[in-house]
């Protein structure tokens, strides 16, 4: 598949934020159980508006990769069928409920202030949800074996928290000295998860093998078939949406990266800030892990083999 800018860019977008929710949600949840200390109110306002700030942006691109924008709220009408439709709502429900908990900890928003709690609590349950409509719309796809598995929502899942949890270390550093260290351990616990299920799923891709061959793709029953040309002297959208285009070497190449940059590069930089004290390496963490996240989910369709390239594999 043709791996685009702007579905780069909502998919992890999104899931740094659904991530950085769960740690606010979480040092919530535990002051209420009073398993952790309760941390100064701007922590959650910060920390809040930063998650909605990445909803938006993440929202924002992915008006890039719509032929018609204006036409974008039809896409909420399958919602019965089309996980797609089912992001499509839970996303604005999740952004709306995090202004709304963010807001709650603001002297603004005092008469939200008892509410907070549930606030969170509902908050969480659609951060879950999004994570789920996400990793669903490319697990349904069936014909896609990369991709048909379960361990496309787990990734998705584990992957947003990971970054989410790196970057309320750097914010909890400024604004909540006291989950810091909470916040460090449970990125590099979150991360190292992510990387195992990651390697999962290119050791599962790995042994995979095309259902359909040339023969069924082109509906002709003979032993010995061989394309010469792609079909279209100017290429098509099939040539140029199931395709990225790259060699195997550039596709090596992003994989190795993205195992470096999105889990054992932040990991090196967390330890260091953690241990040194500072914010500058935890901000690092997130950086790096965000650039080597970007890496990843191009590999991850760039990976997904179409079975529409069966017919179009030679370009003449």
């Amino acid at each position: 598949m043709h791996p685009a800018l702007s579905v780069l860019l909502l998919t992890t977008l999104l899931g740094a934020a659904q991530g950085l929710f769960f740690a606010l949600y979480a040092a919530t949840l535990g002051a209420q159980l009073e398993v952790l200390p309760r941390v100064p109110d701007p922590f959650f306002v910060v920390g809040g508006l930063v998650s909605v700030a990445l909803l938006v942006a993440g929202l924002g691109a992915s008006f890039f990769h719509l032929g018609r924008p204006e036409r974008a709220w039809r896409a909420a009408s399958m919602w019965r069928t089309s996980w797609l439709s089912r992001e499509v709502i839970a996303l604005p429900l999740f952004t709306g409920l995090v202004l709304l908990y963010a807001l709650s900890y603001h002297p603004l928003g005092a008469v939200l202030r008892p509410l907070a709690p549930w606030l969170g609590a509902l908050g969480a349950a659609a951060c879950l949800a999004l994570f789920v409509c996400t990793g669903m719309i490319y697990a349904c796809v069936r014909f896609l074996q990369e991709w048909a598995s379960a361990l496309t929502v787990v990734n998705f899942v584990l992957l947003g928290c990971a970054s989410g949890f790196t970057l309320a270390t750097p914010i909890a550093a400024l604004w909540a000295p006291a989950l810091t260290s909470l916040y460090g351990t449970a990125a590099v616990l979150l991360t190292a998860l992510a990387f195992l299920g990651r390697v999962a799923s290119l050791a599962r891709n790995a042994r995979l093998r095309p259902r359909s061959t040339l023969a069924t793709a082109i509906g002709i029953k003979h032993p010995k078939i061989e394309q010469k040309a792609v079909g279209f002297l100017g290429g098509s959208f099939n040539t140029r949406e199931f395709q990225h285009g790259r060699t195997r070497r550039f596709v090596r190449r992003m994989r190795a990266g993205f195992l470096v940059f999105a889990f054992v590069v932040p990991v090196l930089l967390l330890v260091a800030g953690l241990e040194a004290g500072g914010v500058a390496w935890l901000a690092a963490a997130f950086l790096v892990q965000y650039g080597g996240l970007l890496a990843e989910r191009w590999h991850f369709f760039a990976e997904a083999n179409h079975p529409q390239n069966l017919y179009y594999q030679a370009i003449g």
